[in-house]
C-alpha cells in the first residue's frame, strides 16, 4: 500500500483530544488555566500514597518517550532560541519528520542488534 493511499480518508477519523494528562508538580495554577484557556480537562497524575522507590505512572510513559525522540533532533537537544515561536516550529518539524517516516515505512522496524563492547579489528 502506498503511503498516498494510506492517508486518504484519515482526516475524518481523528479525533482531537479534550483531555490532558500532568505531573504532579504542575498542580497549581496550571489546573485552573488549562479549563478556561484551552477548553480542555486536566488530570493531575499523582503517586499512589504507598508507593515506594521508582514505580511507573500512568500514561507518563507518553510524554516522556514524545521528548526522547524530540531530543534524538540535534537541535531540539538544547534550547538555543530566545523565543518560543522557533522552538515551536522546530518541534513541529521533528514531529512532522517522525510522522512521514511511520508513514512511508514498508515494514516493522527492526533494530540491529547489540554493538561489542570492545573494538574489532576492521
Amino acid at each position: 500500500m502506498a503511503p498516498a493511499d494510506r492517508c486518504c480518508g484519515l482526516a475524518s477519523t481523528i479525533q482531537v483530544s479534550r483531555r490532558s494528562e500532568a505531573d504532579q508538580g504542575f498542580a497549581g495554577r496550571l489546573v485552573v488555566w488549562t479549563p478556561t484557556v484551552l477548553g480542555r480537562e486536566l488530570e493531575i497524575v499523582r503517586n499512589a500514597p504507598d508507593q515506594q522507590g521508582f514505580q511507573v505512572q500512568s500514561k507518563r510513559w507518553a510524554v516522556e518517550r514524545t521528548f526522547s525522540w524530540l531530543t534524538a533532533h540535534r537541535h531540539l537537544a538544547r534550547d538555543y532560541e530566545t523565543s518560543p515561536a522557533p522552538s515551536e516550529t522546530m518541534v513541529r518539524w521533528a514531529m512532522i519528520g517522525i510522522m512521514v517516516r511511520r508513514l512511508t515505512r514498508v515494514g516493522p522496524v527492526s533494530r540491529a542488534g547489540q554493538r561489542p563492547l570492545t573494538r574489532t579489528s576492521a
